[in-house]
């Protein structure tokens, strides 16, 4: 008994290294390949290909808050948010770490080879983007651009699991979506930007600056009419569309919680789009439905 209470603590370390303690970065992450599953099988997904694909949701997403823990355990320290992070206050080591993330890459490898020989390709290039986002906001003034890619990738990935070809819809999807996860992620910076500026790490929060506020809401504004568009080319249903006026509604919610910039308020903006995504999944899966 006494041995599962000393390890019970450093089970908690693991678990808030992996964020699994927060599931929002898990959730931000699924939405998008939930639609892009969808939209690919026509209403249809194999129910394998969601199992290995939310399983992989999961560890991708574990392995990369590990990886930029890594990278970041000098700078989190001065970070409010983030200076009680395991590998800041030694909860957990970095050769712990490390071993998590190669186990977690060795999971993502299982999964992946359980899909056609094509996805592949597209694995390693997902890899190499969640391994190298983190250092971007060392030395490019928009790291969120990289991020927007890289938590897209589930889109391309799914549509070739899915063996369909990358059509108009697909490409009005996946630009919306990095411009969505730009926009969101921006509040997120937003939240952290003092402490940002005093460490020197780099966001779109500080090169947007004073008009932060606008070019979120622009981008926010592309992404009702990205989205709206793709619905027409689907031959989306009413119900879809009415999901879309939902988002907007959202999107305009959070501009007013950005108003005066205060981080908490900030952050719950960023924690809204949740709701937008799980609101464009149903707007999908209505088409089964009505």
């Amino acid at each position: 008994m006494s041995e599962q209470l000393r390890g019970s603590p450093k089970a908690l370390s693991f678990i808030k290294l992996i964020r699994a303690d927060r599931p929002i970065g898990y959730l931000l992450l699924l939405w998008p390949t939930l639609w892009s599953l969808w939209l690919a099988s026509d209403g249809q997904p194999k129910p394998f290909l969601i199992m290995i694909f939310t399983m992989g949701v999961f560890v991708m997403r574990s392995a990369g808050c590990v990886i930029n823990d890594i990278f970041d355990k000098d700078l989190d320290s001065f970070v409010e948010r983030t200076k009680n992070r395991p590998l800041v206050i030694k909860s957990v080591s970095k050769k712990e770490a490390w071993s998590i993330f190669f186990l977690l890459i060795l999971l993502a490898f299982i999964l992946v080879i359980q899909l056609n020989q094509e996805v592949l390709l597209y694995a390693v290039i997902g890899l190499s983007l969640t391994i190298i986002y983190p250092l971007f906001k060392r030395f490019f003034a928009a790291p969120q651009m990289v991020l927007g890619i890289t938590f897209s990738w589930c889109i391309p990935m799914a549509y070739v699991a899915s063996e369909k070809t990358f059509d108009p819809v697909f490409y009005l999807i996946w630009i919306g979506t990095i411009l969505w996860i730009i926009a969101y992620d921006t509040f997120y910076a937003m939240a952290d930007k003092i402490d940002d500026e005093k460490v020197g790490i780099l966001s779109t929060a500080r090169l947007f600056g004073k008009h932060d506020k606008l070019i979120t809401a622009i981008m926010q504004s592309i992404v009702v009419f990205l989205f709206s568009y793709a619905g027409v080319l689907a031959n989306m249903s009413l119900s879809y569309f009415l999901c879309m006026t939902i988002v907007a509604c959202l999107f305009f919610y959070q501009q007013i919680l950005i108003k005066n910039r205060e981080p908490s308020a900030c952050f719950k903006a960023f924690l809204i789009n949740n709701h937008v995504g799980g609101v464009i999944f149903m707007g999908i899966l209505s088409q089964q439905l009505f």
